[in-house]
């Protein structure tokens, strides 16, 4: 017991130690897998009708320029490595239709405002917003539209900074290495935009600069490390291996933007609100002496809870929880 107090102790002196332990239990705390699980389900499910309204309207501009249509197909693909040489191999099976048109729209729309409303939530339950400050069903969905059309430009700029990295010749690699970093700082943006508008607590703009950054590095690091994956482990596989192979890559890197997505905002939150140095045994007994950030994350999550304004919310800690008596023994001795 005194190492783990040593130890405690330690982490609790020293920031590099004692932030990211604070992140994990917050992480934990709130339940954040089941955030990531809900914001990765609706990606799933926007991706597939979002691609094929991509085609569809691809179909309808390009009818009379295959070449020019696959070069920019391939641009977009490039945003989703794990799934691009698949799908864009099957290009020239599929033509602009009506339907394709809105079944796509209607299946881009349903799971894109999933997907903002998912990370709406995460963000409100990250930041302890209480029930009753969050926006009302018609306002929130009315955000996730405005931000849904913001990502929606955001991912026609990033597919033609796609198509300029393709670019060979002399300058080809200025080029590439120019439109990387319009898209690290475009992906900036965006990340900062999320977690500013979809947070139903005034932040600004400075105070989300670091979770953004963050954000869109490891964004375009997972990016590339899905173009190695499609181009290495799955290539060459059987039609039947590269099926399960190519959504059981999606299916994860999906769950890793989504991580990604979920734990920049808890390092934010642990950062701006002094929810460090937590207890290290504190989630794991009630026996343990609560730091002054342990008391403000466990008020936090009680408040989070309060769903009208008149509600009123006190929360109270004993010093230390008591030593539970032992029981008497069976046969009325001792």
């Amino acid at each position: 017991m005194d190492v783990i107090g040593r130890v405690d102790a330690f982490q609790q002196r020293h920031r590099w130690a004692g932030l990211p332990l604070a992140v994990i239990y917050k992480f934990f705390d709130d339940q954040a897998g089941y955030l990531t699980a809900l914001i990765a389900y609706y990606g799933f499910v926007s991706l597939f009708p979002l691609l094929l309204l991509l085609v569809t309207v691809l179909g309808f501009a390009l009818q009379g320029s295959p070449a020019l249509q696959q070069q920019v197909l391939d641009s977009a693909l490039a945003q989703f490595p794990v799934i691009g040489d698949q799908i864009g191999a099957n290009i020239h099976s599929l033509h602009g239709s009506v339907p394709g048109l809105v079944i796509g729209l209607i299946g881009s729309l349903y799971g894109g405002l999933g997907v903002v409303q998912a990370a709406q939530n995460a963000l409100n339950k990250v930041w302890g917003v209480p029930r009753n400050s969050r926006p009302n069903p018609i306002r929130a969905r009315f955000r996730s539209l405005v931000l849904l059309s913001a990502f929606g430009a955001g991912i026609i700029a990033t597919t033609a900074l796609s198509a300029v990295t393709a670019i060979e010749g002399p300058y080809g690699t200025g080029l590439r290495v120019a439109a990387i970093v319009i898209a690290v700082a475009l992906n900036v943006a965006l990340f900062a935009i999320a977690f500013r508008v979809l947070t139903a607590r005034p932040l600004t703009t400075r105070q989300v600069g670091a979770a953004a950054v963050t954000g869109a590095v490891v964004w375009q690091t997972l990016q590339w490390a899905g173009a190695v994956l499609a181009g290495h482990t799955l290539r060459g596989a059987t039609a039947t291996y590269g099926l399960f192979g190519v959504v059981l890559g999606l299916l994860a890197w999906i769950c890793l933007a989504a991580l990604t997505f979920v734990t920049c905002a808890d390092i934010n939150s642990v950062r701006l609100q002094h929810l460090w140095p937590r207890s290290l045994l504190a989630p794991f007994t009630d026996r343990v002496d609560l730091t002054t950030a342990d008391k403000r994350a466990y008020t936090s999550y009680a408040e989070t809870e309060r769903h009208k304004g008149f509600e009123r919310i006190d929360v109270d800690f004993l010093h230390r929880a008591p030593a539970q008596e032992e029981p008497p023994p069976a046969d009325g001795t001792g």
